[in-house]
C-alpha cells in the first residue's frame, strides 16, 4: 500500500512537472523572482537531508533539486552522504521563493484557490508536503490530483 502511494505521488510529481515544463521551459514556474547573477556555494549535507530539502534551504525551491544534481554530477539523486559537500549555484535559472508563498493555513478547512496542490497545500497548512495524503484521505478524494478552485478541503489537526 505504502510502495502503490509511492508510486502514485512520483507518477503525479512527473507529470505536473512535464506540463509545467511546457509553459516555462526547463524549471517549473512558481510566479517567484530569478535572479541574474549567479552564485557558487557549498553545502555541507547534514544527516536526513534529500536533494528536495538542500534545494528548498538554498534557493528557496525544491524544483531545483534537479540542477543540484546536475551541477555536482550526481547519478543518483536519492544517494547522497552525510558529510558530503555539494557546490550549488544560486541564481541564474534557478526560482526564487516568493515571500507570499509562507503564508500559512491554520484552519480546521480551506478553500482550494487556483494554483493550488494538495502538495503545496499541505506545506502551507503542516509544513511538510508528505501530508498531502492525510488532506486527500480525510477528502475522500478518488483522484488526489485533480482539485479545484472553490474545493473547500477539511484539514485533519
Amino acid at each position: 500500500m505504502v510502495l502503490g502511494a509511492v508510486v502514485i505521488v512520483v507518477v503525479g510529481v512527473l507529470i505536473a512537472n512535464y506540463f509545467k515544463d511546457k509553459k516555462a521551459g526547463s524549471l517549473p514556474q512558481n510566479n517567484g523572482n530569478k535572479t541574474e547573477a549567479t552564485i557558487n556555494q557549498t553545502y555541507l549535507v547534514a544527516k536526513g537531508d534529500n536533494l528536495w530539502k538542500i534545494a528548498e534551504k538554498t534557493t528557496g525551491s525544491g524544483y531545483n533539486w534537479v540542477e543540484i544534481a546536475k551541477e555536482n554530477n550526481i547519478e543518483n539523486p536519492s544517494i547522497i552522504n552525510e558529510g558530503q559537500e555539494l557546490t550549488i549555484k544560486v541564481g541564474g535559472n534557478l526560482v526564487v521563493k516568493e515571500e507570499t508563498q509562507d503564508i500559512s493555513i491554520s484552519g480546521a478547512t480551506y478553500e482550494v484557490q487556483k494554483g493550488d496542490t494538495l502538495w503545496s497545500i499541505a506545506i502551507r497548512a503542516y509544513g511538510d508536503g508528505y501530508k498531502w495524503s492525510e488532506i486527500a484521505r480525510e477528502n475522500k478524494l478518488v483522484h488526489p490530483n485533480i482539485i479545484h478552485s472553490g474545493n473547500i478541503l477539511i484539514l485533519p489537526r
